[in-house]
C-alpha cells in the first residue's frame, strides 16, 4: 500500500488543476462535480474490468473515506511501513536537509496529511517554497492551509493533480524560481507502479526537478513474506474495508451496482514478481453495471486492485540510474525493512 500510487487521499476525482491561490482562509479549491470524471479515468476503469485479469487503478482508493481508512492502516501494529519510515526520517532528516542545502523548493508527491514532510521542513534551512501535490483537492486545501499557518515565512503552493501524469508546477514567487528543487516521494508509493511505470514516473520527476535537482524517495525492501502477509491482511479488517471501498466509490461516482458483500479481500506476496498483490475476489457468479457497461464475474474471479513492489537495494540503484538519478545516500532501519534514498539528477541528464 502507500502513500498511490500512491500516500493517500477526494469525494470526487478532481480534474487536474492548480489550486495555488487557495491560501489559508482564502476561497475554495476548484473540483470536478461527481458526474464529471475525466473520460480517461472512466475509460481506464471500463478497460480494466474488461481485461483478463480484471483490474482497477489504485488511485481509486483515495476518496475521503479511503483516506481515513488508510490513516487507520498506518497506525496498525501489522503495518510496519509508516512507523519505520517515520523513524528513519526522525533520525536522518538533518542529514537530508544538509545535503539539500539552503533555500530549496520542496515538492511533495502524494502529500496526504503531510506528516513526514514536517520533519523535513523543520530540518531544512530557510526553505523557499513548498508544493504539495495530491489527488484529493479537499484534503490538500486543508493540509496546505495548516502548513502555511505553521510555517508563516514559507510560500505554500498546493497542486491538486493526478501526479502520475505530466505535471506543470504552480507559479512560484519570482525570487525562488531558480532555487534548487527537492522532490519528496515518501511512503513506498513507488511500489504501486509496475516497473516500466515506475521508470517513466521517475523520469518525469527528474524533468520536474531539473538541473541540480534532488529526489528523496521512500521504498519498501524485500523481506520475510510472513511480515508482508500480516501487513496487508490485518486482523482488524481495516485493509479489507479499504480495498472494498473502491466498489462503493464506483457505485457513487459511476452509477455502478457492486455489492461489496459479494467480494472478499485477498492479498498475498508473489515472490517471483517481488510484489504484494491485492485483489477483490467474487464469492459468486454475478453481473454488475459500471458506467453503463455490463461486467460479468465468475465465482472465484478476482479484480486486481493494487500491486506493491518490494525492492532490493541493488534494484533501487538500477531503477534510479535508468531514470536519470545518482544515488548519493541511502538510509535504512536496523532491521532493513525500509529505505529512504537521496538521489541527485545525474550529470549526464543535466548535460
Amino acid at each position: 500500500m502507500t502513500a498511490g500510487p500512491v500516500e493517500r487521499a477526494p469525494e470526487r476525482y478532481p480534474v487536474t488543476h492548480d489550486v495555488s491561490r487557495h491560501e489559508a482562509g482564502e476561497g475554495e479549491p476548484r473540483t470536478a462535480p461527481n458526474d464529471a470524471w475525466p473520460e480517461v479515468l472512466r475509460a481506464e476503469v471500463v478497460a480494466g474490468l474488461r481485461s483478463r485479469p480484471k483490474t482497477l487503478p489504485p488511485k481509486l482508493f483515495y476518496d475521503e473515506r479511503g483516506a481515513r481508512l488508510f490513516d487507520q492502516i498506518c497506525g496498525l501494529d501489522e503495518y510496519y511501513l509508516t512507523r519505520t519510515e517515520l523513524a528513519i526520517m526522525r533520525a536522518h532528516a538533518g542529514e537530508m536537509a544538509a545535503l539539500a542545502g539552503a533555500g530549496c523548493v520542496l515538492v511533495e508527491y502524494g502529500s496526504g496529511e503531510a506528516l513526514k514532510v514536517r520533519l523535513l521542513l523543520d530540518a531544512l534551512r530557510e526553505p523557499a517554497a513548498y508544493v504539495p501535490i495530491d489527488i484529493s483537492a479537499e484534503q490538500l486545501a486543508r493540509v496546505a492551509g495548516a502548513i502555511a499557518a505553521e510555517y508563516p515565512g514559507l510560500a505554500v503552493r498546493p497542486l491538486a493533480a493526478d501526479y502520475t501524469g505530466p505535471l506543470t508546477l504552480p507559479e512560484l514567487p519570482a525570487d525562488v524560481r531558480s532555487s534548487r528543487r527537492v522532490a519528496y516521494f515518501p511512503g513506498s508509493t513507488i511500489g504501486n507502479f509496475h516497473p516500466p511505470e515506475a521508470l517513466a514516473f521517475l523520469r518525469g520527476v527528474a524533468r520536474v526537478c531539473g538541473d541540480e535537482g534532488v529526489l528523496l524517495l521512500g521504498a519498501d525492501l524485500r523481506k520475510d513474506p510472513a511480515v508482508l502477509h500480516a501487513a496487508y491482511n490485518d486482523a482488524a479488517g481495516v485493509t479489507a474495508a479499504f480495498n472494498r471501498n473502491v466498489l462503493a466509490r464506483l457505485n457513487r461516482e459511476l452509477g455502478a451496482t457492486f455489492d461489496a458483500d459479494l467480494f472478499r479481500h485477498y492479498a498475498y506476496y508473489n515472490p517471483v514478481a517481488g510484489r504484494v498483490e491485492m485483489h477483490l475476489v467474487s464469492l459468486e457468479e454475478h453481473t454488475v453495471r459500471v458506467a453503463g457497461e455490463r461486467v460479468s464475474l465468475d465465482r472465484g474471479e478476482s479484480i486486481w486492485t493494487e500491486s506493491s513492489y518490494k525492492y532490493s537495494p541493488c534494484e533501487l540503484e538500477t531503477l534510479a540510474s535508468r531514470a536519470g538519478f545518482e544515488v548519493v545516500r541511502a538510509w535504512t532501519d536496523a532491521d532493513a525493512l525500509f529505505c529512504v534514498l537521496y538521489l541527485e539528477v545525474s550529470a549526464g541528464r543535466r548535460g
